[in-house]
């Protein structure tokens, strides 16, 4: 387990990067992994579009003014802004906030709350547990038969929840308040996908189910489906905020991890837990190594490892205290065509960088050897 306050100079996720495909609050997300040590590639998945000049949006308001439903659902915060503020914009702004107090009006968690009463309206009920399966099934206990439900959505049909609405005889008003479109420059999530896939990421983020799909959907486009499942499912750690946000990963089989608590700060502690406790710890030549994404904690302290020498550094781990042949440690090296050479030239820089020449020992005309101390305590043994 990492002992962040035993070496307060670095943070519990220095030597890991960590792939970010938020869209909003992402500057958020990667300062709190930056302030713990992380090196985060961010590339958003997807963009949001407001629906501000958009008929479908004008539409379902001017109806809900005429006709006032029995019920509206705000789900999230942004989108209820958005509405009112689009309604303002048509010079509905009024008309909308007076519909909105005479009827039964459910916010799905804190910040939607936040939002309504900031448009002077008061939330009938919400949720401690900021779920909206736990919203419709209030609205199904309570009965819905023949009442009208207004359901703002969050950028993608809620799964089920307008399906369940019908089934019970609601009469369902989608709001669509804003659209998930992809990112207009596609390269910064193409270099993260790659960065998944060739295992230059430790974790990847979602913290929206759009994501999680748009980015399975560019790696089906792209021929990297497969690679990017083998990658999530044994090397690269998914993290959700959510259930919800899990739900396209776990159609394709991806197990993911979630906080307890659906918040960025729980997904980063989270994360400050998993990933060190994954790291590879190995007694050697009476120091404690610990191999991480791209650097190694010698006796803890932190070590940046070029790329070429993790590759070889984990070659040799895989079989500590072992000879590993100059042949299959140049299988590991990447791009390095078929000279030996380049072993002996990573070698020297991965030793330079570890500070601690007798971590790996040179074994003449065979290969190159990690100095393992099998006699070592128990605690420093392989996690």
């Amino acid at each position: 387990m990492y002992d962040e306050q035993q070496h307060p100079e670095h943070g519990p996720l220095a030597g890991f990067t960590v792939g970010v495909t938020a869209a909003r609050r992402a500057e958020e997300l990667s300062a709190l992994l930056t302030r713990r040590g992380a090196v985060v590639l961010h590339a958003p998945a997807l963009r949001i579009v407001p629906l501000a000049d958009d008929g479908e949006l004008l539409a379902a308001t001017e109806e809900l003014i005429e006709r006032v439903p029995d019920v509206v659902v705000a789900t999230t915060a942004i989108g209820f802004r958005g509405w009112v503020e689009a309604a303002d914009g048509w010079g509905l702004g009024e008309r909308l906030l007076g519909r909105l107090r005479d009827v039964e009006l459910l916010a799905r968690g804190p910040k939607v709350k936040g939002a309504v009463r900031a448009a002077g309206l008061t939330e009938t009920w919400s949720p401690s547990s900021e779920s909206m399966a736990e919203v419709i099934d209030r609205l199904l206990e309570e009965g819905v038969d023949g009442r009208r439900v207004a359901v703002q959505l969050h950028g993608e049909p809620l799964p089920g929840s307008v399906e369940a609405l019908r089934a019970a005889g609601a009469e369902v008003v989608p709001v669509p308040v804003y659209r998930w479109m992809p990112p207009e420059d596609i390269g910064p999530l193409d270099r993260l996908l790659d960065a998944a896939v060739s295992r230059g990421l430790d974790a990847l983020t979602f913290t929206s189910a759009p994501a999680a799909a748009s980015l399975l959907g560019r790696a089906e486009k792209r021929g990297l489906l497969d690679e990017l499942l083998t990658a999530l499912g044994h090397d690269v750690l998914p993290v959700c905020v959510g259930p919800v946000t899990a739900l396209p990963l776990q159609a394709h089989g991806v197990d993911t991890v979630q906080p307890e608590r659906y918040r960025l700060g729980p997904l980063v502690q989270l994360l400050c837990r998993e990933l060190p406790g994954r790291a590879r710890v190995l007694p050697v030549a009476g120091c404690r190594l610990e191999i991480r994404g791209h650097a190694v904690l010698v006796d803890g302290e932190l070590k940046p490892v070029p790329p070429a020498g993790m590759s070889l550094l984990r070659a040799l781990a895989r079989r500590p205290g072992w000879v590993v042949a100059r042949a299959e440690l140049l299988r590991a090296l990447p791009g390095s065509g078929r000279d030996e050479h380049a072993v002996e030239t990573a070698m020297a820089r991965l030793r330079t960088a570890l500070g601690v020449p007798k971590l790996i020992q040179t074994v003449v005309k065979r290969g190159y050897r990690l100095a393992l101390d099998p006699t070592a305590d128990a605690k420093y043994s392989d996690v």
